[in-house]
This record gives C-alpha cells, structure tokens and sequence, in this order.
C-alpha cells in the first residue's frame, strides 16, 4: 500500500527568523519513503543535519512578512496493523543498554519521579510485561478524554492526570511516565498516521503521538489515544517527550495562520 504524507505550514513574520522542522519521515523510514520534496514559499534555503535522537531536522530562515513552507512524500507501508508480541517481558535495570537506560528517567513532560506512587499501587504488583504495558495504555486510554480545545503546551503527565483531558502527545506523556515509573524504558513518538481500517473520526488531520516501550531486547508500539493496533505509521521523530521533537521552533516571533496534515492511502496505479 502507498500512502501520501506531508504537511503545509503557513507563517506570518515580522522579521527574518531562523526556524526549526521536524515534519520528514525518520532516517529509519528511508527505505520505503520516496519522491520527497521540501518547498517555501517564497523559495528559501534549508539544510539538513541528524539530532543527537536521530532525526531528521531541517533549519531555514523564514523571509519577512506571510510565507509558507510544505513537505510531501510518498511512503510505501506493509498494510498490516501494529505487532503484537504477548510474551515479551521488561528488563531490569541493571540489563538494559547504555543507550535505553536514559528512557527511565524522569523529563521535562514526564514526571515519572512525581507519578512513582501512583504507578506502583495500580501496576507495581508481579511481573512487568507487555499485557502489563498494555494495561497502563487502557488505563491512561480511560482516564484522558481527548479535546483538541483542551490542550497547551504546558501540561505535562502530572496535570494531564489532573485535568483528565488533552490531545495525542497529552496521552502518551502519561503513558510514557506511567512506564518509566515502573523502571520500563519508554520514548515519545510522532509521525503520520493514516485513517485505515478505522471509523472515520471527523476530526481534521494532524501529526499523531504515541509511544514505543522497551520489552524484550526491543522497541514495541503502543498507542494510548487511540489504544488500537493502527496500519501505516510513518514515524518523523523519537525523544524523551515533546520538548525534543517540536515540528517547529522559532528564534524569534513567528505567527501560525494555518497548518495542514496529510496521510492518505493514494489508489493503485491502473
């Protein structure tokens, strides 16, 4: 199956500002994305260069006055739903790698220390596995109510918990904390993420948030928004939350008139 994925942003400026994406498919992606193209207008000049989570960044200089920059891309996706892996188990501490360890500690959006009670009287008891996981991710499915109006980009794990209500990224945050509470490495994630083999929400498209946990010897999906295995992610980004793969960060007053989000399964060629 191919899917066609991008984004158009557009941009009212007082000044020429320096500007940070993330909107193109993860260097792990490469390999099924093709015909992808990066465009401003007016034309401007962008460069590429891999952040210390191995994404994909692009800086540029949005021009004075109204501009617009877009990405599309074509993306060849397997069309089955997320693995399942039942019997994987977490690891202790002690045996996780170097380079997953820093997935347990608390982060700016993801107060596991501050959530430790909280995780360990709903999920502390037995063993640590995927149907446990599984279980924060009903859990933190049944406490947030999604409201694309109730979100901000303050609330972190511990007030998404208080509030009961939030967007994609508000979700995985507590299921993020959740985990790392339990000593469960787990990283934010977002991407694309098609309407397949789902009711159609009626909400406007977006980039979508879950989060992917460390069981076994691996990186596993999980999605605490939509809490169903989906079919033609496109991952763009990964870090500890949000805070380290912002779509777009500015150095300087930058207004957002309009944002548009694609991730349509195209037809077949005749």
């Amino acid at each position: 199956m191919e899917l066609r994925v991008g984004c158009r942003f557009v941009f009212d400026v007082a000044q020429p500002t320096h500007t940070l994406m993330l909107v193109e498919p993860h260097p792990d992606e490469a390999a099924h994305v093709n015909a992808a193209t990066f465009a401003g207008d007016p034309a401007v000049t962008s460069t590429l260069y891999t952040d210390v989570f191995a994404n994909r960044c692009r800086r540029l200089t949005l021009p004075a006055g109204r501009s617009s920059v877009s990405f599309n891309a074509f993306a060849t996706i397997a069309g089955a739903p997320d693995p399942l892996e039942p019997g994987a188990q977490a690891m202790t501490p002690d045996e996780l790698p170097d380079d997953v360890l820093l997935y347990v500690l608390p982060s700016r959006y993801c107060e596991s220390d501050l959530l430790a009670d909280t995780a360990q009287s709903l999920f502390g008891a037995g063993v640590v596995d995927w149907a446990r996981v599984q279980d924060v991710s009903d859990w933190v499915h049944g406490q947030v109510r999604f409201d694309y109006n109730a979100s901000s980009p303050t609330l972190t794990a511990v007030s998404v918990l208080r509030d009961g209500v939030g967007v994609c990224r508000d979700f995985t945050h507590l299921g993020i904390a959740i985990c790392r509470a339990l000593n469960v490495p787990a990283r934010y994630v977002f991407g694309y993420l098609p309407d397949i083999g789902v009711e159609q929400p009626n909400l406007p498209m977006d980039f979508s948030a879950w989060m992917e946990v460390y069981l076994g010897d691996r990186w596993h999906t999980f999605d605490p928004r939509n809490n169903v295995r989906r079919v033609g992610r496109v991952i763009v980004a990964r870090g500890r939350d949000a805070a380290d793969v912002a779509m777009v960060t500015t150095f300087g007053q930058v207004t957002l008139v309009d944002m548009t989000v694609w991730a349509d399964a195209t037809p077949p060629a005749n």
